[in-house]
């Protein structure tokens, strides 16, 4: 098998659109299109045990993936986090995800993080039956954040990102690519009062990947990264001196352009050129007549290649970065109703002993249309004056979800702790 082929297959293994059911995948389906996948991916236990949610959560070590400007509010002076997750392990071997996140805070208002993530596919196999070769491909990402506390209870973070993506084909027609990108958090943690109890009340808002987009073969084409907006809200209630009860949600939209459909091609002007030249009578057809072999195109996808070419022709691959994340608030087909399809939506709870122990839930909710990735999630976690241990686990309710039974891990370490236990914090 082409080469290409193998790993395009490998690589869409990993996309969130696999998660949809079979259905007119000419005239529906039509998830937002991008690369970097694994950028998307949620790299920590407690999140993924609250359905993906982390906007406006309380903060914590792995609070970079989520909202950097959370940072100044950490109670601990600096943390390190390590995490993994074994992916996709219902199709395939050997893919997983690694991330390590650390953040300092510099003072009572600054906050300075960083994180290493690395993505990789394990071993590939590509080529002919008799010159099969193994190749390793494998996406990586590193950035670093810088928060302040901008009043008591507001904050904020810029980041810069580097992003690399080596497909492990190197060849005239493909050669790894990068790009650059930032982010920009903001963050407001403040108290409301309910009945008897005051209650910590949060949101955030995180704009992700803002940045160039990406070429495989030296400039001749690029694709988008996953740019992205998150915003959420979080309600903390203590029960009692050792109970508490927090319950968040975010709402989630990728900010790149929409791909026009097939079914836009196929009743387009230039599609009806097309149909003109290899019907020698299409002019002197009925509408009827016109109207079923267009039909007939939609279902069979007769002119896949031509759409293909349209695309180009049309400016979806030369729209710049800046000028997607404007378009894609307005550009879906099938207009307001299909942009509201593009967000995702995700809740979580939490239930907390003596901010000891951890029982957490959630449920994530995509449109079948543009990924179908809909299931519940469960978690836990047990937290020690020095280290902190967290699961999380996916139950898929899409039939033939490729992340069913996803299990993450996180461990993370307490400088201030740690200091403690040794002896030598300073006072």
């Amino acid at each position: 098998m082409n080469k290409k082929k193998i790993l395009s297959l490998a690589f869409g293994c990993t996309a969130f659109a696999l998660t949809a059911n079979a259905q007119d995948k000419w005239n529906q389906l039509n998830p937002v299109n991008y690369a970097v996948t694994s950028l998307a991916i949620a790299p920590d236990a407690r999140a993924a045990g609250l359905g993906d949610v982390g906007a406006a959560t309380d903060p914590d070590v792995n609070s970079q993936y989520w909202n950097p400007a959370k940072y100044p509010f950490c109670i601990s002076r600096a943390g390190v986090s390590l995490n993994y997750t074994p992916w996709l392990r219902n199709i395939v071997d050997g893919i997983d995800l690694a991330n390590v996140t650390g953040y300092m805070r510099l003072g009572e208002y600054d906050a300075i993080s960083a994180s290493l993530r690395y993505f990789s596919l394990g071993d590939v196999m590509v080529g002919e039956v008799n010159s099969e070769e193994t190749i390793r491909p494998y996406e990586m990402a590193v950035d670093f954040a810088y928060s302040r506390m901008l009043s008591e209870t507001f904050s904020a973070a810029v980041g810069l990102r580097f992003i690399h993506s080596d497909l492990g084909l190197h060849t005239d027609d493909y050669q790894p690519g990068s790009a650059f990108a930032a982010d920009i958090a903001f963050y407001h943690n403040g108290y409301i009062n309910m009945g008897q109890r005051e209650c910590q009340l949060s949101w955030g808002l995180n704009v992700s990947n803002i940045g160039s987009k990406i070429s495989f073969n030296e400039g001749s084409s690029s694709e988008f990264i996953p740019t992205n907006m998150r915003f959420g809200m979080a309600l903390l209630v203590p029960v009692d001196d050792y109970n508490s009860f927090t319950i968040a949600a975010d709402a989630n939209k990728l900010l790149i352009p929409t791909m026009p459909t097939y079914k836009q091609y196929i009743y387009s002007d230039d599609a009806e050129e097309v149909f003109s030249r290899e019907n020698s009578n299409w002019n002197e057809m009925s509408t009827a007549e016109k109207d079923a072999i267009k039909a007939e195109a939609l279902n069979k996808g007769n002119y896949s290649d031509s759409y293909t070419n349209w695309l180009a022709g049309e400016g979806y691959n030369s729209v710049s970065p800046i000028s997607g994340i404007f378009k894609s608030f307005n550009d879906a087909p099938r207009g307001f109703k299909e942009e509201l399809e593009e967000v995702q939506w995700s809740i979580g709870a939490e239930y907390s002993y003596n901010d000891r122990f951890f029982i957490r839930g959630g449920y994530h909710y995509e449109h079948p249309n543009k990924g179908n990735r809909k299931y519940f999630t469960v978690g836990a976690g047990f937290k020690m004056s020095t280290l902190s241990i967290d699961a999380g686990y996916v139950i898929s309710t899409a039939q033939s979800n490729p992340l069913d039974q996803t299990v993450r891990f996180s461990l993370a370490f307490d400088m201030d702790g740690i200091q403690d236990f040794l002896g030598k914090r300073r006072r």
